[in-house]
């Protein structure tokens, strides 16, 4: 299995926090975010390598963090990807950046994609036992009561098999209280379906949309998780996480 890190982003709403750093590599109780989600990714013993893609503005800071990171999970090859981009304005999309890794390495392997700020409460391995178990491209979710929040994600309708029905990507109306969350697993024979997806014109920005398209041509279950998965969008919310994880 292969990791890929999504960290090209620019992360405007946290800005001035983010203006000359990247979100994922901001300090939460002692250490950066993007240590929180390796931890839990090399726990997974099937992953071999972890491609982080990122821009042109940010790859040097996320080669330091590399390098420095290599120590400390020396089971995992950690390959920083410069996506060519410079600016929110050019940036390549989420689903853009999947296939610049696609296009510039050799991936024929199931593939974990995740957000490289991705910040959680709950085993990773979890979410793999259940991609195993089924056998199936497989989405992280959560039952979440209030409307607001939902119409920020991917929002799921559910079979009795948690087998996806229907997915809408930021729905104005949400129809189910089951939000999906920026942690993906795929199956081998999927992954060339990105291209696909891209080829046809569809939107090469949030990760979302590529699994609202697949859904009704692969079967696409979910994983519903116990714990947190905390979105740390504004300063006022990194505020409060770091305050919350102090010392932890």
């Amino acid at each position: 299995m292969k990791a890929i890190i999504l960290a090209a982003g620019y992360a405007t709403r946290m800005y001035p926090l983010t203006k000359d750093r990247p979100k994922a590599l901001l300090p939460v109780g002692g250490k950066v975010m993007l240590d929180y989600l390796m931890d839990e990714i090399a726990t997974i013993d099937e992953v071999d390598t972890a491609y982080i893609v990122t821009n042109s503005r940010f790859f040097g800071q996320f080669s330091d963090w590399a390098a420095e990171a290599g120590i400390r999970y020396p089971r995992l090859k950690l390959d920083v990807l410069d996506d060519g981009t410079d600016s929110n304005e050019n940036r390549l999309g989420a689903v853009g950046d999947i296939r610049f890794v696609l296009d510039h390495r050799h991936v024929d392997d199931d593939l974990l994609v995740a957000a490289s700020d991705d910040f959680f409460t709950f085993p990773l391995r979890d979410f793999v036992a259940d991609f195993r178990r089924h056998d199936r491209d497989t989405l992280l979710g959560k039952h979440i009561g209030w409307v607001e929040d939902l119409k920020r994600f991917a929002v799921a309708t559910l079979d009795k098999n948690n087998r996806v029905t229907a997915l809408v990507e930021k729905p104005q109306e949400p129809q189910t209280d089951v939000a999906i969350y920026a942690l993906y697993l795929y199956r081998r024979d999927t992954v060339p379906l990105i291209r696909r997806y891209l080829d046809e014109g569809n939107a090469p920005d949030a990760p979302g949309h590529f699994p609202e398209w697949l859904y009704s041509r692969r079967e696409v279950g979910v994983y519903l998780f116990e714990g947190e998965c905390i979105d740390i969008g504004t300063p006022e919310a990194y505020k409060e996480v770091c305050e919350r994880f102090a010392g932890k």
